[in-house]
C-alpha cells in the first residue's frame, strides 16, 4: 500500500555532537581493515544508489529504507539499524525533518562515523508555503532534496571526499566516480532546462511539494493552493474551499499537467487526479524513493524528467 505522510517537515538542522569538517559532513571516520571495503549506511535507497555510484566496489552500502511503501517520517528504527550505523564508516541521510530516525541513530552511535547531512550540505534557503523567502522564525524546507540536481552533485562530491579520507589508497577512484556521476547529473540538468526553454512558465498542479525542485529547475509555475499541498502532506483534509480552488485548476483554462506523488494516495488526491483525467490534463506520477527493481538514481530521475517533458509536449 502507498504510504501517507504523517506531518510537515520543518527545518531541523541537526546539531550533531561530533566535530564538524565541512558543510553537511561531520568527520571522525573509522579506518578500514586491510582491503575490506568501507561500509556506508544511508536512510533511503535514493542516497544508497548515489553512495554506490561514488564508492563502486570499494564500499558496501546498506539503505535502511528500501520498501517504496515505507515512510521515512514515521520509520521506526530497530536495534539492527543501530548496529549498522554504529559500525559504518560513512552515514548519509537527508535531514531537514525528513528522516529524523537517522539523527537519533547517529547520536546513539557515539560519533565513530563520518556523517553527511544533506540539508546542511545543500545550502538551500528556507521558503514559505508559496516558495518565497520565509519570515524569520517561520522557515521551512521543501526537504525533498533529491529533486535538486545541483544538491545531488554536492552529495557525490562530499562522499568522494569523505570516502577518500577513510581510504586514502582509493581516493582517486572515489573522485573519478563522483566526477562521472556528476557529469550524468549535468546531462539531467540540461534535459530539465530544455523543459523550461520549451515551456517556460507553464502552469502545473501538484499534490505535494515532492517535485518542487524539479518544477523550479524546469522553469514551470506551480499554481496549486499552498493550503492544499500542506494538508495532503500533513495527512489531513484540505478545507472545502481550498479543494474547490484546486479542482478549478482543471476547468476553463486548465493547467498543463498534474504532478502527483504516487506514494501518497488519499481520497482527496484521487479526486484531484480524476478531475485532471476528465479534463484531459496529463498526470505525471513521481515517487520519493526508488521504485521496486530500480537501483540507479540517474536513470530514475531521468525517467521522471522525461515524463514531465512528455506531458507538456503532449506525448
Amino acid at each position: 500500500m502507498p504510504f501517507r505522510r504523517s506531518g510537515t517537515a520543518l527545518v531541523a538542522l541537526a546539531t550533531l555532537t561530533l566535530a564538524g569538517c565541512g558543510a553537511g559532513s561531520t568527520t571522525a571516520p573509522a579506518a578500514p581493515s586491510g582491503d575490506a571495503p568501507l561500509t556506508v549506511v544511508t536512510s533511503t535507497n535514493v542516497y544508497g544508489s548515489i553512495a554506490q555510484a561514488v564508492g563502486g566496489n570499494r564500499v558496501t552500502v546498506t539503505s535502511l529504507i528500501n520498501d517504496p511503501a515505507a515512510d521515512p517520517h514515521s520509520y521506526e528504527s530497530t536495534p539492527a539499524d543501530a548496529a549498522k550505523v554504529a559500525g559504518a564508516n560513512v552515514v548519509l541521510y537527508n535531514g531537514g525533518g525528513y528522516d529524523d530516525f537517522m539523527q537519533r541513530l547517529v547520536q546513539s552511535a557515539g560519533g565513530k562515523a563520518t556523517v553527511v547531512n544533506v540539508t546542511q550540505l545543500s545550502g538551500l534557503a528556507p521558503t514559505d508555503a508559496s516558495g518565497g523567502a520565509a519570515p524569520a522564525g517561520q522557515s521551512s524546507f521543501n526537504e525533498h532534496f533529491w529533486y535538486s540536481l545541483p544538491t545531488m552533485q554536492k552529495v557525490a562530491t562530499q562522499l568522494a571526499t569523505d570516502l577518500g579520507a577513510a581510504d586514502s589508497a582509493n581516493a582517486a577512484q572515489f573522485t573519478s566516480n563522483a566526477q562521472a556521476f556528476n557529469a550524468k547529473v549535468a546531462d539531467l540538468l540540461t534535459k530539465e532546462q530544455a523543459i523550461g526553454a520549451a515551456h517556460s512558465g507553464a502552469r502545473v498542479a501538484i499534490t505535494e511539494p515532492v517535485p518542487g525542485y524539479l518544477i523550479e529547475g524546469a522553469g514551470l509555475d506551480d499554481v496549486t493552493p499552498p493550503a492544499f499541498t500542506k494538508a495532503v502532506e500533513e495527512d489531513t483534509d484540505p478545507p472545502a474551499a481550498v479543494l474547490q480552488q484546486t479542482l478549478a485548476l482543471f476547468t476553463g483554462d486548465p493547467v498543463r499537467a498534474l504532478i502527483l506523488n504516487a506514494q501518497t494516495e488519499t481520497p482527496t488526491t484521487t479526486q484531484v487526479e480524476q478531475a485532471a483525467q476528465t479534463a484531459g490534463v496529463p498526470v505525471v506520477k513521481v515517487t520519493e524513493t526508488l521504485p521496486a527493481g530500480v537501483n540507479d538514481y540517474v536513470s530514475w530521475m531521468g525517467s521522471e524528467i522525461d515524463a514531465v517533458a512528455n506531458a507538456l509536449n503532449g506525448r
